[in-house]
């Protein structure tokens, strides 16, 4: 039991840690507040590596980090004012999103299936999307159109790419997705 919570805490430290490096891979989008990063790749790993509940805590403890001052979001940004800005809906989404990629990993039916990681870890993409979008448009005025091509549309084909990494990832041979709950 303390051998498999060691574990669960290392990898949720190192998950935190990975994402708030990934946060530093950022750029600008000319039309857009929310920038091209590569978070949600820790997000969807979290959910890869860890049970649920191991998996949202990684994203706490990447959330608090920013809280505290820690410069760990997207280009170096710390703080509640980012948490409470236009990008700050995406960056709280990272915790139900990470949880929701693990619980659907260790179901059954997902198991061993490809396409089933594939689609929950879009699934988790999209949990980022919906709350990242929507407190956007609330911050900046925008309308649904206008929030979803300057919050979502951009990001696709980018997302996409991560999807596909994160597939590739869950289903490597070296890594440990179903069997350490």
């Amino acid at each position: 039991m303390y051998e498999q919570s060691a574990r669960h805490l290392t990898k949720a430290a190192l998950c935190a840690a990975s994402t708030a490096a990934l946060a530093w891979v950022a750029f600008p989008v000319p039309f857009s507040t929310v920038p091209v990063s590569g978070q949600t790749i820790g997000v969807m790993t979290a959910g890869i590596l860890l049970p649920p509940r191991w998996a949202a805590l990684s994203m706490v403890v990447y959330l608090g980090l920013g809280i505290v001052g820690l410069p760990v979001f997207a280009g170096g940004g710390a703080g509640l004012g980012v948490l409470a800005g236009p990008t700050g809906g995406y960056i709280w989404a990272f915790v139900p999103s990470a949880s929701f990629v693990s619980w659907g990993l260790r179901r059954p039916w997902a198991q061993g299936r490809g396409a089933a990681a594939a689609v929950l870890v879009f699934g988790g993409v999209v949990l980022v999307y919906v709350p990242g979008v929507l407190q956007m448009i609330s911050y900046t005025g925008l309308t649904w159109a206008q929030g979803f091509a300057a919050g979502a549309l951009p990001f696709l084909v980018g997302d996409a790419l991560k999807v596909l990494f994160c597939w590739w990832l869950a289903g490597h041979p070296g890594v440990r997705v179903w069997r350490d709950q």
